[in-house]
C-alpha cells in the first residue's frame, strides 16, 4: 500500500460558521453536528472566524481511490501506529482516507509505516 505525503501544515479548527472558509482551498475539510462546525485545512488557510484550533499537524494520504468493499485499511494504520504510542486524527473522503499526525511524531509514524510495509511517496 502507497501512502503519500502532503508538504503542508495543517491545523484542526471549531469555527463560528463557514462564512470565512475558502472552499476552493488545495485542502478543506468539514463537519458539521449539533454540537460543532469543525474545519481541517492549510494552517496558512485558517479563517478569521475561529473558536477553537490546534496548530501543528502533517498529513499523509492513502494513494489511490479505495473501493468502499475494502476493510481494515486505516484500522491497520492506527493499530501499527498505537503500537508505538503514536495518536492520529483521521479524515475519510469518498476516494480515499487522509492521516494527520502531530508534526514531532510525523516522521517517525512515516518511518514505522515504511517499516511495516508501507511505500512512502513525496
Amino acid at each position: 500500500m502507497e501512502i503519500k505525503k502532503l508538504n503542508q501544515d495543517f491545523t484542526l479548527c471549531k469555527v463560528v460558521d463557514y462564512s470565512f472558509v475558502n472552499l476552493n482551498a488545495e485542502y478543506c475539510f468539514i463537519g458539521k453536528t449539533d454540537e460543532e462546525k469543525s474545519l481541517v485545512c492549510v494552517t496558512s488557510d485558517v479563517p478569521q472566524n475561529v473558536i477553537e484550533r490546534d496548530d501543528g499537524w502533517k498529513c499523509f494520504r492513502i494513494q489511490g481511490v479505495l473501493d468502499f468493499s475494502l476493510i481494515g485499511i486505516l484500522s491497520k494504520i492506527a493499530g501499527i501506529l498505537s503500537e508505538n504510542s503514536i495518536s492520529i486524527f483521521a479524515i475519510s473522503t469518498y476516494n480515499t482516507d487522509y492521516v494527520l499526525i502531530k508534526k514531532e511524531n510525523y516522521q517517525k509514524a512515516l518511518d514505522i509505516l515504511k517499516n511495516s510495509g508501507y511505500e512512502v511517496v513525496e
